[in-house]
């Protein structure tokens, strides 16, 4: 079959390499390579998919249902390959073994269609944060994963760059920076982390009610990988005239029932808020940043 990217993936992928690295020309024959490896026949390719890789719905050569899952390297499927089997399906989708492919990961099949976005919005965290729990482990003792205080840093600096061209962002642009300064002196633990954790990332199971897909895996405090989840839908959070109080009792909810400390919990919110409002300003999704950059004021 023809292995055409979803129009999502596309307009993605552009964003985060507008000059283009060769990848999307190859993946139609590097799909082929990969399923005809894994020995698995092809139902259909998801859509509209991710925004940083081809997911394809393939049944093995038992007929037992899988996922065949394609990414750039500059997503780093290799980190995601190793956080996986280290959780081991432990609130996780289960790498599943077969043939070993660049890029290509097999993994068990969840209901594509079905996340806890689908519950209504208590129930949605409750359920989010309880598998997000799980994931929090120690890492490998010779782990690869980059850290925290790392991948922040390379977003730092777009931050920087970024308020250099847009002025009006730059009182929350050096909130954010003085937040991070902070909270990187002493972090209170290094666990293993999902590392882009939210809502439409937890999928519906039969092995489990519910288990996380696509990490970029990270090593660090809890903290900062429960902050992407306390902006879930944040467009119903804008719309809201509630919405900062909202904000705000949901980040004591959740340091409360994850045993985290408010304070740090809210600095990293701040963080991350602002840098995805910058980087959306930087690729032109105007409205996503203004949304972001609104939600990062109330913090």
């Amino acid at each position: 079959m023809a292995f055409e990217p979803p129009q999502r993936l596309v307009r993605a992928l552009g964003e985060t390499a507008p000059d283009g690295d060769g990848w999307l020309e190859k993946l139609p024959e590097t799909a082929r390579q990969a399923v005809a490896l894994s020995g698995s026949t092809v139902d259909r390719v998801q859509v509209p998919g991710g925004r940083s890789s081809l997911v394809v719905l393939v049944r093995r050569a038992d007929g037992s249902p899988a996922v065949l899952k394609l990414a750039p390297p500059r997503f780093r499927p290799e980190a995601e390959r190793a956080a996986l089997a280290h959780w081991g399906g432990l609130g996780a989708v289960q790498l599943l073994e077969g043939p070993r492919t660049e890029g290509a990961l097999l993994l068990e099949r969840l209901h594509p269609d079905v996340s806890v976005r689908s519950l209504a919005e208590a129930k949605a965290l409750l359920e989010a944060a309880g598998t997000l729990r799980r994931l929090w482990v120690e890492p490998p003792r010779d782990h690869s994963f980059e850290s925290v205080a790392d991948r922040t840093e390379r977003q730092a600096a777009a931050m920087r760059a970024g308020a250099g061209a847009r002025p009006e962002v730059t009182a929350l642009v050096d909130a954010a920076l003085d937040a991070r300064a902070r909270l990187l002196t002493a972090p209170p633990e290094h666990r293993l982390l999902h590392g882009t954790f939210r809502q439409s990332k937890v999928l519906a199971g039969e092995r489990m009610p519910w288990l996380a897909v696509g990490p970029d895996p990270v090593v660090g405090e809890c903290a900062f990988d429960l902050a992407r989840l306390v902006r879930d839908r944040v467009e119903d959070l804008i719309a809201s005239p509630s919405g900062a109080a909202t904000v705000r009792r949901r980040v004591k909810r959740l340091a409360e029932s994850l045993e985290l400390d408010q304070e740090r919990l809210r600095a990293w919110t701040l963080f991350r808020a602002v840098e995805s409002g910058v980087r959306a300003h930087r690729v032109g999704r105007t409205r996503d940043a203004e949304l972001l950059l609104e939600f990062a004021s109330w913090l």
